[in-house]
């Protein structure tokens, strides 16, 4: 991290406990200035706990919380320079745009002269220049995101916190909405940290995100590598999907692992693990690090057999589901959009491979890590 770059949040150790039940457990993070941050996780994950202490709504039972170096212990919501925006946007229907979004800078006691020059400025910079007069009720969805977006970027907020603000639009939305708000918020350069339980949300708007388990940070990295070099059996699983081969390694040969599954496949695996002979290990592959029929030129590469169960078409993310020879274990393999495989049928059987590299093991729950 870099000695001049400012850090506009700051989380050290935070715990929360419902009685018995600690949601948040010893949580820490920095956010720098002007990044796009996000916490994705299951519900019940305490994501939505972690915000609420940052907002101020909830006070951490430990640890400590700064908002551009100041601690914010005992600090009411109203008095933090961060704000919150909701799912459901709690923009008061009776008002106009210019209303909605003056309502905060008018509880401050600005004058009027200055809150109509912020609004217009702030309507200018979410795209929506000249709707100071629109009702709520003649707004679309996404003008509706980027009026409540707007009501908390004119109070000028270090970190504009957000509550899966998506989670109320139709997917089509969804996902123009994804684009639209990356774009802002690169726009307008606030701080942005933003709750999801939505994989693509987070991989897509985000410098980084923190991938949250039962109250605590599994992996804190950038979207690529979450996805490419998972670091924990559950980050694996929940971002992207993932095909999982339970097995043991067979024995090594200097970077390259042999990897034995129950049915009898044998796969080489790269090695950069020291597994030991006999480990019990879960094998984890993309649906689309596998190549349907590959070139029998292309050397080097696992390869097996498998039976065609189904063919599931979905424009660019179309799949089949196989088994391969000897095992009912099912698998989703890609259909690359650069091949045509019309000539697919169910019971079909087709040759799948895959590079060694593609593969991440991590232990069983039952096998100790060596």
């Amino acid at each position: 991290m870099a000695d001049d770059m400012q850090i506009d949040l700051g989380v050290e150790k935070v715990t929360k406990k419902f009685k018995d039940f600690t949601a948040v457990k010893a949580v820490s993070f920095e956010v720098e200035q002007g990044r796009f941050f996000s916490i994705l996780g299951p519900s019940g994950c305490g994501k939505t706990t972690l915000l609420r202490m940052i907002a101020g709504l909830a006070e951490p039972d430990n640890g400590r919380i700064t908002i551009r170096g100041l601690n914010m212990a005992g600090i009411p919501p109203n008095k933090r320079p961060a704000n919150l925006v909701f799912q459901h946007l709690a923009l008061f229907p009776m008002m106009n745009v210019a209303d909605n979004i003056a309502f905060g800078l008018q509880r401050r006691g600005e004058k009027k002269a200055t809150v109509f020059k912020k609004v217009s400025a702030i309507l200018e910079r979410v795209d929506l220049p000249g709707f100071e007069k629109k009702k709520i009720h003649e707004l679309s969805g996404g003008q509706k995101q980027r009026v409540a977006i707007a009501r908390c970027l004119v109070l000028e907020p270090a970190v504009l916190l957000l509550d899966e603000p998506l989670g109320a639009l139709d997917l089509k939305l969804r996902e123009q909405m994804k684009v639209e708000l990356k774009k802002l918020q690169a726009k307008v350069g606030t701080t942005f940290v933003y709750i999801t339980h939505d994989q693509s949300e987070a991989l897509v708007m985000s410098d980084q995100v923190a991938v949250m388990n039962k109250g605590h940070f599994e992996q804190l990295d950038t979207p690529k590598n979450l996805y490419n070099r998972p670091a924990t059996p559950f980050v694996a699983r929940f971002v992207g999907d993932n095909n999982i081969w339970s097995g043991h390694i067979r024995d090594r040969d200097n970077n390259t692992c042999r990897f034995e599954t129950p049915d009898g496949n044998v796969f080489h695996i790269s090695g950069d693990q020291p597994w030991r002979n006999g480990a019990a290990v879960d094998l984890f592959l993309r649906p689309e690090a596998m190549i349907i029929q590959p070139d029998p030129a292309h050397t080097g590469l696992n390869r097996f057999e498998a039976h065609i169960r189904s063919l599931l078409f979905d424009g660019a993310n179309s799949r089949i589901i196989a088994t391969p020879k000897n095992s009912d274990r099912e698998l989703l393999v890609a259909l690359p959009q650069n091949r045509q495989h019309d000539d697919l049928c169910p019971g079909d059987i087709v040759e799948i491979g895959w590079d060694k590299s593609s593969g991440i093991c991590f232990a069983t729950e039952t096998e100790t890590s060596p």
